[in-house]
């Protein structure tokens, strides 16, 4: 991990970052599965929204 998180909270956040987007590596590979990167992505910008509201939520803490 590159970036030393604040709480269990955050650490889960950024693996599941980390794992989506070895998941989309791994599938780049495939042929034909433009819609479920599109859900991938949806689902990536979701959990980082998640994530850049708790590193609020613990900096003001």
């Amino acid at each position: 991990m590159s970036y030393e998180s604040g709480s269990l909270e955050c650490r889960r956040l950024i693996e599941a970052k980390e794992n989506l987007l070895q998941l989309m590596h791994a599938l780049s590979f495939l042929q034909e599965i433009d819609h479920i990167n599109v859900k991938l992505k949806e689902i990536y910008k979701e959990i980082d929204e998640m994530h850049e509201a708790r590193k609020k939520l613990e900096n003001k803490v």
